[in-house]
Formats: C-alpha cells, sequence, structure tokens
C-alpha cells in the first residue's frame, strides 16, 4: 500500500531526526574526548577548575585534571604519588628534574589528553596515554637538559627493584649518563614510558603537537592540538550552522 503524500514526508522527517540524533551523540562523544580526565590513580573523575595548583602545574589551573594536593606531590623528590625516586641515580640535576615535574604535571593535569587514552589493565590504572605527539623543542630540551644526568633503565614503568618501598635500580644494572642511555631525544620521549610519548618534528605553535608545558598566561595551546587529532579520528564535526541546515528539511517535511 503507497503511503500518503503527508504520511510519507512525516516518515521522512523521523528518519532526518533520527540521524541527527545520531550525530549529536557522536558529536558529544568527540567532545567527551577533548575534556576528559584519564580513569587512574589520581585524577579526578571530571577536569575543573583548580585555583591553587603548584608552581610548574599552574597552568592548568584553569581546567585540570589533578587536585591541588597533587600538583605539590608532583614537586617532590620521592612523593606518596608513585614513590617513584628521580635520584636513583645520585642527584638528578634541577634543570633535568624540572622537565620531570612537568612530564608529571602533564600527566596528571592536563584534560586534554583523549585522542590517545587506551586502555590497560593495572592495580593503579586503567587507562593511560599512548603515542602522544610531543612538540620537537619539548622533547630536545629535555634531552639537552638531562643528558649529563645519570640512570640505569631505559623504561622506567617496570623492572625496578622495589624492596625497599621505592625504586632502586635492578641487580646488575649500572648507572650511565642519560646521553649513553637515550643516544637521541627521541630515544628518551618515546622509551621512558613505553611509549607514552611520539616524538616528532613539529614546532610548538603548528597546532600538531601537544606541549608539555606552557607559561599559565597562556591560552592552553593543546586544546586545538586534540581537536585536530580527534577529528584525524573520525568524520569532521559539523558547526552550528551545518546543524540547522540538516534540521531544515526535517522541519519543513513536518509542516
Amino acid at each position: 500500500m503507497r503511503l500518503t503524500a503527508p504520511r510519507g514526508r512525516e516518515m521522512a522527517a523521523r528518519w532526518v531526526l533520527l540521524g541527527l540524533l545520531a550525530a549529536c551523540v557522536t558529536e558529544a562523544a568527540k567532545k567527551d574526548m577533548l575534556n576528559v580526565c584519564m580513569d587512574a590513580k589520581h585524577h579526578k573523575t571530571k577536569p575543573g577548575p583548580e585555583g591553587e595548583l603548584h608552581n610548574q602545574c599552574t597552568p592548568w589551573k584553569d581546567n585540570a585534571c589533578c587536585t591541588a594536593n597533587t600538583s605539590m606531590e608532583a614537586h617532590k623528590d620521592q612523593s606518596y604519588l608513585y614513590s617513584f625516586n628521580w635520584n636513583h641515580c645520585g642527584g638528578m640535576k634541577d634543570k633535568c628534574k624540572r622537565h620531570f615535574i612537568q612530564d608529571t604535571c602533564f600527566y596528571e593535569c592536563s584534560p586534554n589528553l583523549g585522542p590517545w587514552i587506551v586502555q590497560t589493565d593495572t592495580s593503579w590504572r586503567r587507562e593511560r596515554i599512548m603515542d602522544v605527539p610531543l612538540c620537537k623543542e619539548d622533547c630536545d630540551q629535555w634531552w639537552n637538559d638531562c643528558q649529563d644526568s645519570f640512570t640505569c633503565k631505559e623504561n622506567w614503568h617496570k623492572g625496578w627493584n622495589w624492596t625497599t618501598g621505592s625504586n632502586q635500580c635492578p641487580r646488575g644494572s649500572e648507572c650511565r649518563p642519560f646521553k649513553t642511555v637515550f643516544p637521541q631525544p627521541a630515544d628518551l620521549c618515546e622509551k621512558l614510558w613505553s611509549r607514552s610519548y611520539k616524538y616528532t618534528t613539529e614546532s610548538q605553535g603548528s597546532g600538531r603537537c601537544m606541549q608539555m608545558w606552557f607559561s599559565n598566561t597562556e591560552v592552553n595551546p593543546n586544546v586545538a592540538v586534540a581537536e585536530y587529532y580527534a577529528r584525524l579520528a573520525g568524520a569532521p564535526m559539523p558547526g552550528p550552522g551545518a546543524w540547522l541546515f540538516l534540521l531544515a528539511p526535517a522541519l519543513l517535511a513536518l509542516l
């Protein structure tokens, strides 16, 4: 039996509206990806303002996944966060330690890591980041400032001796300069935390790489970068004008 014209228009409008609803759900999911906290040990469940973030964590004070207490602990040589000891091969130089504090603040506080969050299965977190594209300057300066400090391992995620309650070098290992453990900046950024980061040749301000740190007087440059990679991961997100264009036929069909 053939549908009458009004009935046919009504059915067509319903299909268009269903399509719009599905698209809205997809867009909402993408927005969640762009402002989200990892399911991990010290992360908040949702990002939000934290006016009292400490020292090198302050750039994220307007929208952070870390608490003020976490930001304080991130600056200690051996904090309760992970009982990790930066000085496992003697005192780490201050200019080198500064980058590890920035690394910790970036990991704990940034709400812009959604495109690189993956599932994991450990006792202390259910999600982690993988292959976050770091700007060339961040990796290069990290390596330059740490090359004469010492470590005994290239992968700091695993393989430590924890019998004392904090990480000690495993038996049989030797402390060597960073520049011999990590011959190139890419080795440091990519191997240190099991591919959490990816070395790129992109520069700060390009909109194609994440800055590990930025001034607390700047607009967060990583917001735009996360949006760019979220688009690469799926269909482009239409703007308000596109939604009105799609909605018009459905409204007209219901008249």
